[in-house]
């Protein structure tokens, strides 16, 4: 039977729940153990999918199509699983399949109530496939005290008395601030965080205490005292450098080793964290650098973007590199200054997104790049970009657009039902936003002589998809004439995945999204191929 690790926060949020779940994960398979992690979101919404990037930071995306929490990313890059659908549950997603199932009379006429039935769906969710692991870690969403995590917090009260004390380990994470006026560091916040979740039925095992500095003995003393958890349990985790070198420090404040002692486990193996130190050396150490413009509308929140920073980290790691990553906000990017604005870049990226804000700026950075020989590289909406800049600037297409962008011009980007087998307009969808999209694992076949073939050294790739919009292949012959190739396909020959220019150093555009693959200690060849293009070109 698997053993359940809980992982709550308090004090405040994005304190690293997910970064110190996903490195306690790595330390565990590191031993031995095989573990799967988990996350349960408080919030309405049944899928982060339809949630703006402003507040709610990227959407992952996981092989079998479900648009999950930014944290299961931080959980594939440390621990290399990849996770699934049911690896993610909200509020809003559990409310619907209790009431979904009362409406089909599936409660014989109970009362339908939080206590049990939505308590016991929580259950059911946390228990599912999970025969094979050695360890489930199941972090909840936002912290202690919040009603909205109330549901989620009684459930894994009663979870660990259905399994049993000896089977279910409560790790809590707070903030012990330090106030540089006073120069003091402060325990009560953890205290009365800790107090809160024992007034609910739960007990921590462990508490993780995040600080911006050591907390010294005696506090770690108070701490334990107050909070009635053995000193030895009592984890600091001081801000670092870089979250890789997380697993590091929790492996020296022995959390994993505090871990197998509550269980009464003994180790399988010794812990390996020699790839982490490597990494960690060339993030903090190397000397060479280069400059990445990432030009897109969500840049002023760092997060809407996690999986393509750390992907280009990646990409940095594999050439001995550190990536500068110089962010342009393209709704304010206007083309007068987009020369000044790219003055010291060496490579030029636009992501993913979503609608017409700030796409001008998008269209006219690709020119530059086009034009400059600067090695791009577009994702998702980016490539979508890349197509309508070349339309309209080679193929004198010049209301080139998206039926995304509404009516008028000429789309060349369209839903995927707005084009039949012919490439001829059809009638679109008039279906609810969510889950309407691409969503997942798609194989696409590579043209021979290509780029992309080079990079990835295969025929046959698969990549995860979230997208509406797709590329039109009718147009494919007019765009190939003039240099741009259509080097990657779907099976059926009918979407566009890869485009790539000819005559420049790197050119490359993908319709899926790469950086939900890429790993620290496995960087994809995508990002590793546009950093070492980057550096030629620097």
């Amino acid at each position: 039977m698997a053993r359940f690790i809980f992982v709550t926060g308090g004090v405040v949020s994005s304190l690293g729940k997910g970064l110190s779940s996903a490195s306690l994960a790595y330390l565990l398979q590191s031993r031995g153990f095989k573990v799967r992690l988990r996350k349960l979101d408080p919030y309405l919404n049944v899928d982060p999918g339809t949630m703006s990037p402003f507040q709610h930071g990227e959407v992952f995306v996981t092989n079998d199509g479900a648009e999950t929490d930014l944290d299961l990313g931080h959980y594939e890059r440390f621990s290399g699983i990849s996770a699934k659908k049911s690896d993610n549950i909200t509020t809003g997603k559990i409310y619907s399949e209790v009431l979904k199932k009362e409406r089909k009379g599936g409660y014989l006429g109970k009362t339908v109530q939080v206590i049990p039935h939505i308590t016991d769906r929580i259950k059911e969710f946390i228990k599912n496939d999970t025969s094979k692991e050695d360890f489930v870690i199941c972090e909840i969403g936002g912290i202690v005290g919040d009603i909205e995590s109330l549901p989620f917090v009684e459930a894994i009260r009663q979870f660990a008395n259905d399994v049993g004390k000896k089977n279910a380990l409560f790790i809590h994470l707070t903030l012990v601030p330090y106030l540089r006026a006073s120069d003091e560091i402060k325990t009560k916040p953890t205290q009365h965080s800790v107090k809160e979740l024992r007034s609910l039925g739960i007990q921590p095992d462990i508490i993780i205490c995040r600080s911006e500095r050591p907390i010294p003995l005696e506090h770690r003393k108070k701490i334990s005292l107050f909070c009635n958890v053995n000193i030895e349990n009592v984890i600091q985790t001081v801000d670092v450098k870089t979250i890789y070198e997380a697993p590091i420090s929790f492996n020296r404040e022995n959390l994993d080793k505090q871990v197998l002692e509550y269980f009464s486990i003994k180790s399988r193996k010794k812990v390996n964290l020699n790839p982490w130190k490597k990494i960690t050396k060339t993030i903090l150490h190397t000397k060479k650098s280069i400059n990445i413009a990432i030009i897109g509308k969500y840049v002023n929140l760092k997060d809407a973007y996690k999986s393509l920073d750390e992907a280009l980290t990646h990409g940095g790691i594999d050439n001995n590199l550190k990536v500068n990553l110089v962010r342009i906000d393209s709704e304010n990017l206007k083309i007068s200054e987009i020369k000044n604005k790219l003055k010291g870049i060496s490579g030029i990226l636009i992501p993913g997104g979503f609608g017409k804000r700030g796409t001008e700026g998008k269209i006219e950075a690709i020119r530059y790049a086009r034009e400059k020989k600067i090695p791009f590289f577009g994702i998702c909406f980016g490539m979508q970009m890349a197509i309508i800049e070349f339309a309209r600037n080679k193929l004198n297409i010049k209301k080139a657009t998206s039926s995304e962008f509404g009516v008028g011009g000429i789309p060349i980007i369209g839903l995927i039902t707005e084009w039949n087998r012919d490439g001829k307009l059809v009638k679109g969808t008039d279906k609810d936003l969510g889950g309407t999209m691409r969503l997942g694992l798609y194989e696409a076949k590579l043209n021979e002589n290509s780029l992309i073939k080079k990079i990835y050294k295969s025929k046959l790739i698969q990549e995860r998809h979230r997208h509406r919009y797709e590329v039109n292949i009718s147009y494919k012959e007019k765009f190939e004439k003039n240099g741009l190739i259509f080097s990657g396909l779907s099976p059926d020959n009918k979407l566009p995945e890869i485009i790539e220019l000819k005559n420049h150093p790197w050119f490359v555009a993908v319709q899926f999204h790469p950086e939900f693959k890429s790993r620290p200690l496995v960087p994809h060849p995508l990002f590793s191929s546009f950093i070492k293009a980057a550096k030629n070109h620097k």
